[in-house]
């Protein structure tokens, strides 16, 4: 990631902290929201345009060019230690999937039996453990990726394999925006590694998504899960039934000297 796409990093997490949307942020400076989000999406500004949007949030530039020095790129995932600390803690494993979706401290006290010193506890474990920044009035900033994925073979995945897929699959994917496909297919291998790669698009997608519609209230928004999976397999009934694979047997010959009998 080169310094400027840093910088802009750095700049859209201290918006976000500070709630300044871009709709405020166009407002203040005297541009179209939409020019705004083009401004940004361009990955590149100048010092003095940066120095005006760091006023008009009240954001010190001086911090976003120290911060955007000191930034390493966040993991997609997290060490098998920290996952196994989550797993450890059910309260403290739900506030990190919270966190996650951006959930406010007020949101997980309303919707889960935690109080909110249980609450803050939780977050200020998830900042000793590195997956978030604690800041001040309980706000926080995440410091794991938008491409953000639990370890293939870790604890949580696991656990998820054993307790959660059931629990998904039992519903009956007939709501508003919901859908549930087994689409058979057989592929070369060149055709399979592109429909992971689409997947892959898909699931930024998702991300950019629930990344931009963070400013929308509680109301407007619902929890949705996706879960893809693309492999080679067969039902295993199915295989039951496949027929014995017989070996064919080796061609023999015979080498014949001299004259053949009659």
């Amino acid at each position: 990631m080169s310094s400027p796409e840093l910088i802009l990093q750095v700049l859209r997490s201290e918006l976000r902290a500070a709630g300044v949307t871009y709709k405020m942020l166009a407002e203040r400076i005297g541009m179209s929201e939409s020019s705004v989000k083009r401004m940004f999406g361009q990955k590149d500004m100048s010092l003095t345009r940066l120095a005006e949007i760091c006023k008009a949030a009240g954001v010190a530039l001086e911090d976003i060019l120290r911060q955007s020095a000191d930034v390493t790129p966040p993991n997609d995932t997290l060490t098998l230690e920290q996952e196994k600390s989550l797993m450890a803690d059910p309260k403290l494993l739900l506030v990190a999937i919270s966190c996650l979706g951006h959930w406010t401290l007020e949101q997980i006290v309303e919707t889960y039996q935690m109080t909110e010193a249980e609450c803050i506890l939780n977050m200020i474990a998830l900042d000793k453990l590195d997956v978030i920044e604690l800041r001040p009035n309980n706000k926080y900033r995440l410091k794991v990726s938008p491409a953000f994925h639990w370890r293939s073979d870790g604890p949580v995945q696991q656990y998820f394999r054993e307790h959660v897929v059931a629990d998904y699959f039992d519903g009956r994917f007939d709501g508003k925006g919901e859908t549930l496909l087994c689409v058979p297919a057989r592929l070369s291998d060149r055709s399979a590694q592109e429909i992971v790669l689409k997947i892959q698009q898909l699931v930024a997608e998702l991300a950019r998504f629930h990344q931009e519609e963070r400013r929308l209230s509680p109301e407007q928004k619902d929890g949705y899960t996706l879960v893809v999976g693309f492999r080679s397999w067969e039902f295993s009934a199915f295989t039951a039934l496949r027929r014995p694979q017989t070996k064919p047997e080796p061609a023999s010959i015979t080498h014949h000297i001299g004259p053949r009998k009659r």
